[in-house]
């Protein structure tokens, strides 16, 4: 836009209905959206009422359970055991530990690889 332009655009208030149309639509837009969110929120189902709501076991609330576990043998087989071919499908059961007692790290370390730390105090 050259001076001239812009001076014809000043005096007849062309000027000011750019910045006047754009807010119309970004308010327009946002509008849209609200009223595009309401049909949304209409469609889906309500929220469950507080009988469907879960309800605690007749046993009680169910507590963590501490325990050992130690990870199930590896079959052994003259040849090469394939994932698919181990029981639950290539993930490795476990079973709980005989023993109680936690295994506990070295006196003095961290217990993490390479993790240094301060020392056993």
């Amino acid at each position: 836009m050259n001076t001239a332009t812009m001076q014809i655009a000043a005096q007849s208030g062309w000027l000011s209905l750019g910045p006047l149309l754009a807010g119309v639509a970004v308010v327009a837009i946002l509008l849209g959206g609200f009223w595009w969110g309401a049909i949304v929120r209409r469609r889906e189902s309500p929220p469950p009422r507080p009988e469907e709501q879960p309800h605690l076991p007749p046993g009680g609330a169910v507590r963590e359970v501490r325990e050992n576990r130690e990870p199930d043998e590896m079959p052994q087989s003259p040849t090469r055991v394939l994932p698919h071919e181990l029981h639950a499908f290539g993930n490795l059961g476990t079973r709980p530990s005989p023993t109680k007692p936690r295994p506990r790290w070295s006196k003095g370390t961290s217990g993490s690889f390479g993790g240094g730390g301060l020392g056993g105090h």
